[in-house]
């Protein structure tokens, strides 16, 4: 009875994750930055909030020699899940699941679940265009947290 009832368990797992759309996107490469002290001009700070999983911290905007950065506080911190990204949406609400590659521009992969880290903006990504930064799980087309951007 027992083994009946694991196998079908185990089968309706299998075919659930058998019928998943893989999700695809273009990134764009870029990678983080140690954080040191630096002289920085902060356009604002926004504090992450939580959507699917646990996120807190802050993150500053900031232009430096005329290079736009996202830097997270030393205080940022989040679960440690796979495939994370950091993308900014068009949108003015966010959205926690069923996210289409339209919707938004990706920074970069998380490097690190804690503490500072700087992340610098390509040079076509403008702020105005956008509505919000979130953490959003590629494996799993989830967004964990958001921040606003400066206006």
């Amino acid at each position: 009875m027992k083994f009946h009832l694991l196998v079908i368990v185990g089968m309706v797992i299998f075919f659930s994750l058998g019928c998943t759309k893989e999700i695809k996107s273009t990134p764009i490469n870029n990678q983080p930055q140690s954080v040191k002290n630096m002289d920085n001009s902060v356009a604002a700070s926004e504090s992450f909030k939580t959507l699917e999983h646990r996120i807190h911290g802050k993150v500053s905007f900031i232009t430096e020699n005329g290079i736009s950065y996202l830097e997270f506080d030393k205080s940022f911190k989040t679960e440690n899940r796979p495939d994370l990204f950091l993308n900014l949406y068009h949108s003015n609400t966010p959205a926690k699941y069923g996210i289409k590659e339209k919707d938004y521009a990706r920074i970069a992969p998380l490097q690190k679940i804690s503490g500072s880290q700087r992340y610098a903006l390509p040079n076509n990504v403008k702020l105005a265009n956008f509505g919000f930064l979130a953490m959003w799980c590629r494996s799993f087309n989830v967004s964990f947290g958001y921040a606003g951007l400066p206006k």
